[in-house]
């Protein structure tokens, strides 16, 4: 068993064993745990009734979260001429399309969400075995396809999180930054479970939301009381 850090030690101690919490518990919490020496995020896992097997019950969509998340977000655009406008004075980062493939292909990757209109998905398409590792293939089912790109790019820069089951059932995602008002991660994490909760599939039965956990980037996960969630 590895060793464990001075300040995950002194994180672990301040946590009662077998207690789950209410939101604003963790976030007092999370708050008051040593810190890194970095603004950490405060990420929220959630265990789904689901069988991320079947396509029916993937789980997956985007969300504008009331406060944001805290983070400056590098977007990059895949589009025709036609759009390339729109999603420059939207505030897009990269704009492009077979030049843009080209720095995808050379490994230069710098930007953190990418978008695309229909009609460069020939190019993109190409890409997917460098992006979809990488978790930034577009997708229409999350809104990262789209003719409206001028509103994606918007959304992406105030603070939109994706969020999509991985191969156990489980959504991740970042809800803000530790240092936010508790009660902002409050109404952010409030967001996120009522997209969830009307992402919910017909086919699922039984318990949707089994387990959630919210933790800070370097930090011990809290798990929360889910009867305080409404669940």
């Amino acid at each position: 068993m590895p060793k464990l850090t001075k300040r995950r030690r002194a994180s672990r101690e301040m946590i009662t064993p077998g207690k789950v919490y209410t939101p604003q518990e963790a976030f007092e919490l999370l708050q008051k745990m040593p810190k890194a020496k970095f603004r950490e995020s405060v990420d929220l896992s959630v265990n789904l009734g689901v069988d991320p097997r079947k396509s029916d019950q993937a789980v997956r969509g985007a969300i504008v979260l009331p406060h944001g998340t805290g983070r400056t977000i590098r977007i990059a655009v895949f589009t025709s001429s036609n759009h390339a406008d729109a999603a420059t004075k939207a505030g897009a980062d990269l704009v492009g399309l077979e030049d843009l493939a080209e720095q995808v292909k050379a490994g230069k990757i710098d930007f953190d969400v990418l978008l695309a209109t229909p009609d460069a998905m020939k190019v993109v398409g190409q890409l997917g075995q460098i992006l979809g590792p990488r978790g930034l293939m577009p997708n229409p089912k999350d809104g990262t396809v789209t003719t409206d790109i001028a509103n994606a790019v918007k959304n992406a820069k105030i603070g939109q999180v994706r969020y999509r089951t991985d191969k156990a059932g489980v959504i991740h995602c970042t809800i803000g930054k530790v240092d936010f008002k508790a009660t902002d991660l409050a109404e952010n994490l409030d967001a996120v479970l009522g997209a969830l909760r009307k992402a919910k599939p017909s086919t699922s039965k039984g318990i949707y939301i089994k387990k959630a956990t919210l933790s800070t980037t370097m930090g011990i996960g809290l798990s929360l009381d889910l009867s305080s969630l409404g669940v």
